[in-house]
C-alpha cells in the first residue's frame, strides 16, 4: 500500500521541478511566437499598425527576389561557418580533451570562455586593426608585394565576424564532447590492429558526434541570426535576413512583413536543429 504513495509523492515531487521549463517556453518563445504570427497579417495604414487579417505581406515577401537572394546568402554563409568553426575547433578540442593536464585543460578551456564576458560589437571591432587599408595583414601582404586594399566591407570581413562570435562556443561543446568520449575504445581498437587514422575516422569521430554536430548546430545558429557582423564587417553592402528586417521596419513601419521574414527564419532554425539533432543521437 506505501509504494501507490511514494510514487504519487514522487511524481508531485517531480512535477514541481520540471513546472518552470514549460512556463518559461510558453512565456518566452510561444507566446511571443504566436504574437508575430498574429503580427504578420496585421496591415499598415498611414504608418500605423491596424489589427486585420490578410495575406498580402506574406504574399509580397514570398514573392520578392530580393528576399530570396537574402535567404541564400544567409543560409549559405552560416553553412560554411558552422563547416569552418568546426574544422578549426577540432585540432584544439583534441589536444584539450587528450593531451593537456587536468590543470591545464581547466585554464584553456577558462580562457575560451573569457570573450563571451566581452561585448561581440567590441570584438568585431577590434578586427578592424587588422583589416583595414593600413591595417596589420594589408601592410604584411604589401611586403611581400600582395596589394589587397582595405579587407573591410566584404564577404571575407563578415566571415572573420562571424568566426569570432561562434569559434570559442564551438571549441567548449567539442572539448566536453572530446572530455567524455570512453577512451578504453581508443586502446582497445589499437589493440585490434587499427592504425591512427583508422581510429580517428572509425572510433573517435563516430563517438563523439553528437558534440560535433552540436557545435556546428550553434555556430549555424547563432551566425543565422547575427546583425552585428554583416553590418559592421561587410559594410550593409551583402544584405542578410537579420538586415533585410530592419531595412523592413524602417520603410514605412512595416512591421508585419519584418514578421514574415522572422517567422521564416525560425522556422528555418527550427528544421535545421531537428534535424541536427536526429543526426547527432541516431541510433547505427
Amino acid at each position: 500500500m506505501q509504494k501507490p504513495a511514494l510514487s504519487a509523492r514522487r511524481l508531485l515531487y517531480s512535477s514541481f521541478w520540471v513546472s518552470p521549463l514549460p512556463f518559461w517556453l510558453t512565456l518566452f518563445f510561444l507566446g511571443p511566437l504566436l504574437l508575430l504570427v498574429w503580427l504578420s497579417f496585421w496591415d499598415v495604414r498611414n504608418f500605423v499598425l491596424q489589427p486585420d487579417f490578410q495575406l498580402d505581406n506574406w504574399v509580397k515577401i514570398l514573392s520578392a527576389n530580393y528576399f530570396w537572394q537574402a535567404y541564400g546568402r544567409t543560409f549559405l554563409g552560416a553553412s560554411c561557418v558552422a563547416a569552418i568553426a568546426s574544422l578549426l575547433a577540432l585540432p584544439c578540442s583534441l589536444v584539450i580533451g587528450f593531451i593537456l593536464s587536468t590543470r591545464a585543460k581547466l585554464t584553456v578551456l577558462g580562457l575560451f570562455v573569457v570573450p563571451f564576458f566581452t561585448s561581440y560589437l567590441v570584438r568585431v571591432y577590434s578586427w578592424q586593426i587588422y583589416l583595414t587599408d593600413n591595417g596589420v595583414i594589408s601592410n604584411l601582404l604589401a611586403a611581400i608585394g600582395l596589394e589587397t586594399g582595405s579587407l573591410l566591407s566584404s564577404k571575407f570581413a563578415m566571415q572573420v565576424g562571424y568566426v569570432t562570435l561562434t569559434l570559442p562556443l564551438v571549441v567548449v561543446i567539442q572539448s566536453i564532447s572530446m572530455l567524455s568520449f570512453d577512451r578504453t575504445l581508443i586502446n582497445a581498437a589499437y589493440n585490434l590492429g587499427c592504425g591512427p587514422v583508422r581510429v580517428f575516422f572509425s572510433v573517435l569521430l563516430p563517438g563523439t558526434r553528437a558534440g560535433l554536430i552540436l557545435g556546428a548546430l550553434f555556430a549555424f545558429i547563432f551566425s543565422f541570426g547575427d546583425f552585428v557582423s554583416p553590418t559592421y564587417m561587410g559594410g550593409g553592402k551583402f544584405p542578410t535576413l537579420a538586415i533585410l528586417i530592419t531595412d523592413t521596419v524602417k520603410s514605412g513601419q512595416q512591421w508585419p512583413r519584418a514578421a514574415v521574414i522572422a517567422i521564416v527564419m525560425i522556422g528555418t532554425l527550427l528544421i535545421v536543429a531537428l534535424t541536427s539533432l536526429k543526426l547527432a543521437y541516431r541510433r547505427k
